[in-house]
């Protein structure tokens, strides 16, 4: 006969191998579907690198799939031989190094009195709505464009910066984040004698590193592939930012004034494959920027900042 203690004690090993077995399963199925987005986001992409590296033949008769035929650089070529081409992305970069600062440090300051009880801010919900109302109603593009023109902002780095600069999608993502800290961090900070400004900078930027860092992603990624405005903006083609040049040259097929050697390399590739090394060429940067912010995303946001 069973004694009950020894029934209890196999009822509860079933119970945890059957969810250690479980547990298994999901984490396989898990690992093989984000294996699977994860092919999915990226194929796209070899495609485009192999276009770029095939011949213009292959490209245009669609036998190009995963792997380049007839390789050839003709189109890196090219495209390295476009002065407009570099300085189109040193305007990009240019872009970047202060549209992306400014950004985060606009969203910091205005998330951080936002995240606030209405009893420490009265004016809370006014704000919010203010900033807020941004996200669904737009003056308008002529309006827009008149109010750069009368601060004398059109043709320059600034127009391209100021316009965007609080990014509201961001300060509300932020704000929410802030509201998540832990209160006894700012109480303790207050009792220590600590102002605003100081348990910002020193408490919610420091541990807020894994949101500025998705924030900061975004902002590069929309400065980035940002081309309309710099059309619109830039009346001089040596001050547009790399999407706007893609966009005239690649798409529009502005290849007016061309040199003799320019000429040549270009009977060498076609359409598809010059769109393929600029298309590849203009995601580099954004590419090879993703994995030191990537560590951010994992990491865990206030996990053990509150003691006893």
């Amino acid at each position: 006969m069973v004694q009950p203690s020894s029934r209890s004690a196999s009822d509860a090993y079933m119970r945890v191998s059957t969810s250690r077995r479980r547990l298994e399963w999901f984490s396989v199925l898990n690992t093989t579907f984000l294996i699977l987005v994860s092919i999915i986001c990226v194929l796209p992409l070899v495609h485009i690198v192999a276009v770029s590296f095939s011949s213009s033949t292959a490209a245009a008769a669609g036998y190009v799939k995963l792997w380049p035929v007839d390789f050839t650089l003709a189109s890196y070529t090219y495209t390295a031989s476009r002065e407009a081409f570099w300085q189109s992305m040193l305007v990009s970069l240019e872009r970047i190094a202060i549209g992306t600062p400014l950004n985060l440090i606009l969203t910091i300051l205005v998330a951080f009195p936002l995240s606030k009880e209405t009893k420490a801010f009265s004016l809370r919900m006014v704000y919010a709505w203010v900033f807020f109302l941004t996200m669904l109603f737009h003056g308008g593009l002529i309006p827009w464009y008149s109010t750069l023109k009368e601060y004398n902002l059109l043709d320059t780095i600034w127009a391209l910066v100021l316009p965007g600069a609080v990014p509201v999608f961001s300060v509300v993502l932020l704000l929410n984040f802030f509201r998540e800290v832990p209160k006894e961090l700012e109480e303790a900070a207050v009792m220590d004698g600590a102002s605003y400004w100081t348990t910002l900078w020193k408490i919610y930027v420091p541990i807020s590193k894994p949101a500025l860092a998705t924030l900061a992603l975004f902002s590069m990624v929309e400065h980035w592939n940002s081309w309309f405005d710099g059309l619109l903006l830039m009346g001089d083609p040596s001050h547009y930012p790399l999407q706007s040049y893609i966009q005239t040259i690649v798409i529009q097929q502005n290849l007016t004034n061309l040199s003799r050697d320019e000429a040549m390399n270009l009977a060498l590739i076609s359409d598809r494959t010059l769109k393929a090394s600029q298309i590849f060429l203009g995601s580099l940067p954004i590419i090879l920027a993703y994995p030191f912010l990537q560590k951010y995303f994992v990491k865990g946001i206030v996990l053990g900042s509150v003691k006893g």
